[in-house]
């Protein structure tokens, strides 16, 4: 017969804040992977052709490119 460990009874408080509607915080979508966030992003095939490119031009990842922009853009104001 193996030996267990008894259980513990989970206190009332740890109950009702593991409850889906007791936190007030916004679900963050996507995954984390490490300090970034990571997302999905629908584009058209003609744009990440040049995307591509372009990256391949300037020695970056498609990734680095896209993330250029964005700060760029996010920056610099549109």
């Amino acid at each position: 017969m193996a030996i267990t460990k008894p259980v513990r009874p989970k206190s009332a408080e740890s109950f009702i804040s593991g409850a889906p509607d007791a936190s007030v915080a916004a679900q963050v979508k996507g995954v984390r992977r490490g300090t970034k966030q990571q997302i999905t992003l629908t584009i058209a095939p003609e744009l990440l052709a040049k995307v591509d490119e372009m990256a391949e031009r300037m020695g970056q990842s498609r990734a680095a490119l896209i993330n250029l922009a964005i700060y760029r853009t996010v920056e610099g104001g549109v």
